[in-house]
């Protein structure tokens, strides 16, 4: 089979860093087998999301347990038997708690872990690409927009289609397809730390949400604010809800409608006076079960989006 035909190897990772003395510093590993200095990261296991496996391969190679931040791209290149590899990183800052948790032991693949300078790590690290990751971090942090928070849209899993469904439309359950999608994703959302959990008050989307409040041990608040009847009768209020997000500058999870959330995205942007992207409207067109992450300055929520991502259900 050609290596056009084979997909590539995914993996996943992050660049963690800390402030000391108000300048940051980034953590390295020095790989015992292959006696080099890179970025914790590794492979995505079947059936994770790609934020997923950035959270649990840093804590895996480094003992910390770290909550994602915006996205700072992928690098890829080939590997020794031919096929390719894409590595998607995130910055994520390490608090001072989870330093005092981590519990690090020398192992047959890491042998060390070191705190860098931003310019000393990038000497020290053995290859170019993982400095050009180095790079964007550097520049996100010297424009001040290094700290963020994410408002992640959620669209409701695969439900019983209205045609089929003899009550009223904000009754139709999931499928069993759609609470699988749920599932899923849950852990890859919780990659991202929400600290507010918010749903359309409609059951499809109830039932979306219920596995990551689980999951995290959150309770959810209703609204039906952002439920598509409301949105159809003209009584939602996705402005008056964006607006309370922008201000409290917490990760928060909108679980809502198809209809619904371009509606949601376009008043992100509106209010974070950014203007409309290629991602953007990507992330208007979520998929059941998919999720959207906007990641916005903590500094000024209102200087402009910072990142946007979208991710999906890992299912066969």
């Amino acid at each position: 089979m050609s290596s056009a035909a084979t997909p590539p190897v995914l993996a996943a990772g992050a660049v963690c860093w800390r402030l000391v003395d108000g300048k940051p510093r980034v953590l390295l590993v020095h790989r015992a087998a292959r006696a080099d200095v890179s970025l914790p990261k590794g492979k995505v296991d079947p059936g994770e999301t790609l934020p997923q496996t950035a959270k649990r391969e840093v804590a895996e190679e480094t003992g910390l347990r770290v909550d994602l931040g915006a996205p700072l791209g992928d690098i890829r290149y080939k590997l020794a038997n031919g096929r390719d590899k894409v590595v998607y990183y995130w910055a994520a800052e390490v608090a001072e708690h989870a330093l005092e948790l981590a519990s690090f032991v020398p192992n047959d693949e890491i042998a060390s872990l070191e705190w860098v300078p931003l310019a000393k790590a990038r000497k020290k690290l053995s290859y170019p690409y993982d400095a050009d990751v180095l790079d964007r971090f550097a520049d996100r942090f010297d424009r001040g927009v290094a700290r963020t928070f994410a408002i992640v849209v959620l669209r409701h899993g695969k439900a019983v289609p209205a045609d089929a469904w003899d009550g009223a439309d904000a009754t139709r359950p999931l499928l069993q397809r759609g609470n699988d999608q749920a599932v899923n994703v849950a852990p890859g959302i919780a990659a991202f730390a929400p600290a507010k959990l918010i749903s359309s008050t409609a059951v499809r989307c109830r039932s979306t949400i219920a596995p990551l409040a689980g999951y995290l041990g959150e309770p959810v608040k209703e609204t039906a604010a952002i439920s598509q009847d409301s949105f159809e009768y003209g009584q939602a209020d996705v402005a008056g809800v964006v607006a309370k997000r922008l201000a409290k500058c917490r990760t928060t999870v909108l679980c809502s409608h198809g209809p619904v959330i371009p509606e949601i995205l376009g008043e992100i942007a509106r209010q974070s006076h950014s203007p409309r992207s290629a991602a953007l409207g990507r992330a208007s067109s979520l998929g059941t079960g998919e999720f959207a992450v906007v990641h916005l300055s903590i500094a000024d929520p209102a200087a402009g989006i910072v990142a946007v991502e979208t991710h999906g259900p890992a299912l066969a």
